[in-house]
């Protein structure tokens, strides 16, 4: 396993999303209980408008067709490993991973248990989401809770993912799409 994310509001999906359509297993942990559902989009770039529990949908959908896990159990804990990271749930069972993504909202507990520093300003992190440990990410409202918004935590999440992306690559990844070629050119 590469990647583990837990929490599955825009900052999560858009890191898993960005994993899984380059070919990196990631397995987002979340319950489809974000803030957004509580929302309405009308700030959201390229969408004119939108309800929050339509853009979960679709960005869920998303992460599901390029190959992304979602798994909506809930987390007990989280715990560094000599490779990375270990996550477990509720139920007992363990998920390993290399890197770990946390989009925790307003209650950073997991990111605390591990020590990560912080401030008054949340989570201390660098413009790509690293924290103070090795493999360890935090973006969306943890990292910022006096400036969160959907597209802010969506940016932070992709660029978590296009770091973890490099840091694979051993080189500076892009992730740029463009549109499909017409078979008949």
């Amino acid at each position: 396993m590469s990647t583990i994310v837990i929490g599955d509001g825009p900052g999560g999906l858009s890191a898993a999303l960005f994993l899984a359509k380059n070919n990196t297993p990631v397995i987002v942990f979340g319950t489809d209980d974000t803030a957004m559902h509580h929302a309405y989009l009308y700030n959201y770039l390229g969408i004119a408008e939108i309800s929050g529990s339509d853009f979960q949908r679709i960005a869920r959908g998303q992460v599901e067709a390029v190959g992304g896990e979602l798994r909506s159990d809930h987390i007990a804990s989280v715990s560094q490993t000599e490779d990375g990271f270990a996550v477990t749930t509720e139920d007992g069972q363990t998920t390993t991973a290399t890197y770990l993504i946390l989009t925790e909202g307003r209650s950073p507990d997991l990111a605390m248990s591990l020590g990560v520093a912080a401030g008054e300003d949340g989570i201390t992190t660098d413009a790509d989401g690293r924290t103070s440990i090795k493999g360890l990410y935090v973006v969306g409202r943890s990292a910022r809770p006096k400036r969160s918004q959907a597209i802010i935590s969506a940016g932070q999440g992709a660029a978590a993912a296009v770091d973890i992306l490099s840091l694979l690559a051993g080189k500076d990844v892009q992730d740029w799409d463009t549109p499909p070629k017409d078979d008949t050119e």
